[in-house]
């Protein structure tokens, strides 16, 4: 491993709060959808900064302090960010949960993490949880957000302006909060994150940016935060940067919301921009006649561009169709859109050349919430195409062949740095499986490093699987570049020691209707996936998409459902990541019948 810089202080995430609150006092934070639904309103630091230290006494009143735990079932608004900093003044611990979760698992949380206090968003989760107090040792009191009058936030912030108490400034090695990992299997896991694992990778995270962001810009906000991904990213680098974030309504309203927020940064995971591209894709088909040809004249004009190719003539048309339809296509996210951060997943090549063809440069990291959570980033000053950048500042990163074969180009990924988790909530074994002796962190994920230190995933060692051949098979690769197909909503990839792949595949009905209505074929989804046609059709958009792969590794087969994977059937996880497991106890039976 190569030398690296150490990252400059502060060392806890209050004094960047403070920090954020005293350099950008009058500058809007944080925006939410007017009643109208035509406009946001916006507060400014200050303002956020008084409600925190109301709050943060409010907390003290009722007998919060240090080592204590503080959790949110809430989706992202004002009053997390109060919550979470009002918190962090007091030395305790902050536990975020997702409004969306299953009783069961939200009540796992509040008793694995030891939680005292739990702020709930609104009356229909309150009654989720309202029996828990009685069921569960050391849980003291629920604090609704919405509303007025005892044991509600806004009363916790009066008394707290009547008895206010200083922020103190945490031990940086101090827990500054539990993350639950997703739980693809069995319950999610306690990731410990100490105040210096998080500040560390908030200053990485802005020196990545460099000059490229600063204040003024702005964000429109739906990655949740309580993932380390949207909170580390959007939330805690916003405010030491001075840039600021409007809420999404819900996902139904992000077009309508982006248009609002006018954003210049756009925080997604690539299930978002895969969405965008297939979206802009399928309007152009349906339009067709000058738009559809100056857009395939743009595309192959910035094709030729990125090879050194273009010439004159290729400039002169890359300019006529930025002009005419690149333009409107921005105009539509806002018209402010310079910049997009990728990461939690594999981002499709294709995907990233579109976004920069339209003059949106896509920079794609990699990471996890056990490294609090960014790691390697391309930036502004140091891009490659396929590639998910270089460890960030005080980072470092080695390649562990003794998983591949000393002959192999791959290995695992070991981090190393102040961002490397302090362990796993009650969980010593699990701890033990993954941090080394000397300070790493084992990933789990494969890769490799060029000459110039870019690292590039080839893909999951707990998800490859070996066909009959020997060969292995990364799925996630291959189930990105099918989703790319305007026919296909979501797919999962298997062929776990059998002769070839197949794939589960939920049709998008909303391509495939139409094409079925031409086709003569019944309308009715549950009618539709039947249809021998529709497997050939999909089978094609699938070796189409998938050609820069290996043929023995492209389905031969699909059971095709129509049924999406939502988080609401538990296939997806609520960073909206696919439960193999569970796809496979449900789905099971039908794809072993492909094999026959």
């Amino acid at each position: 491993m190569s030398e690296v810089a150490e990252v400059p202080g502060p060392y806890n995430l209050v004094e960047i709060f403070e920090e954020g609150v005293k350099a950008f006092s009058d500058h809007p934070l944080f925006g939410t959808k007017n009643s109208a639904g035509t406009d946001y309103d916006w507060v400014t630091f200050s303002e956020i900064g008084r409600r925190v230290d109301d709050l943060r006494g409010g907390l003290a009143s009722i007998g919060v302090g240090q080592g204590d735990g503080v959790a949110i079932i809430a989706n992202n608004r004002v009053e997390w960010a109060v919550a979470c900093y009002a918190t962090y003044g007091l030395g305790a611990r902050f536990i975020p949960m997702y409004e969306a979760e299953l009783p069961r698992i939200l009540k796992f949380i509040i008793e694995d993490s030891g939680t005292k206090i739990v702020f709930v968003s609104n009356r229909q989760v309150l009654e989720k949880i309202e029996s828990f107090p009685d069921e569960i040792a050391g849980l003291e009191k629920l604090i609704l957000i919405e509303g007025e009058g005892p044991d509600t936030m806004a009363d916790l912030e009066r008394i707290g302006r009547e008895r206010p108490v200083e922020a103190l400034h945490p031990d940086p090695e101090s827990i500054a909060g539990l993350i639950y990992t997703s739980g693809t299997t069995g319950n999610p896991k306690g990731v410990l994150l100490s105040h210096r694992n998080l500040a560390t990778n908030v200053t990485a995270v802005r020196h990545a940016i460099g000059d490229a962001g600063g204040p003024g810009d702005r964000t429109l906000s739906f990655l949740p935060w309580a993932h380390s991904f949207g909170q580390v990213a959007e939330l805690h680098v916003l405010v030491k940067m001075g840039g600021c974030t409007g809420f999404a309504e819900s996902p139904a309203t992000i077009v309508n919301d982006i248009t609002l927020v006018k954003p210049t940064i756009l925080v997604a995971v690539p299930r978002i921009f895969n969405k965008v591209y297939d979206g802009i894709h399928k309007k152009m088909e349906q339009q067709g006649g000058l738009a559809k040809f100056l857009f395939d004249m743009g595309r192959k004009a910035s094709k030729a561009k990125r090879e050194g190719t273009a010439g004159l003539l290729g400039a002169i048309k890359l300019g006529i169709a930025d002009k005419i339809v690149y333009s409107k296509i921005r105009d539509k996210l806002g018209g402010h859109l310079r910049m997009s951060v990728s990461s939690s997943a594999a981002l499709n090549i294709e995907v990233a050349d579109f976004f920069g063809d339209l003059g949106i440069e896509l920079y794609e990291a990699w990471g996890m919430t056990e490294l609090s959570p960014a790691h390697t980033a391309n930036t502004p000053v140091a891009k490659r195409r396929g590639s998910v950048g270089r460890p960030m500042l005080g980072l470092n990163i080695k390649i562990d062949k003794s998983v591949t074969g000393e002959d192999s180009q791959d290995g695992e990924i070991v981090a190393y740095g102040p961002n490397v988790m302090q362990g796993y909530q009650n969980l010593p074994e699990a701890t033990a499986e993954v941090l080394t002796e000397d300070g790493g962190l084992r990933s789990g994920d494969r890769g490799w490093v060029d000459e110039d230190g870019f690292l590039y995933i080839t893909g999951r060692i707990k998800e490859q699987y070996k066909l009959e051949n020997g060969k292995y098979v990364f799925p996630a690769g291959l189930e990105e570049a099918s989703k790319l197909s305007a026919y296909i909503e979501n797919v999962m990839v298997e062929g776990a020691n059998r002769k070839y792949n197949v794939a589960i595949v939920i049709p998008d009905f909303v391509a495939l209707v139409p094409w079925a209505r031409e086709q003569g074929l019944p309308e009715d989804p549950a009618q539709l996936v039947k249809e021998p046609k529709v497997e050939e059709l999909l089978l094609s958009e699938i070796a189409a998409k998938c050609g820069e792969f290996a043929r023995y590794e492209i389905p031969k087969k699909l059971v095709i459902i129509a049924e999406p994977f939502t988080t609401e059937n538990g296939i997806l996880t609520p960073t909206l990541k696919l439960k193999r497991r569970k796809v496979m106890e449900r789905y099971g039976d039908e794809i072993a019948a492909l094999y026959g």
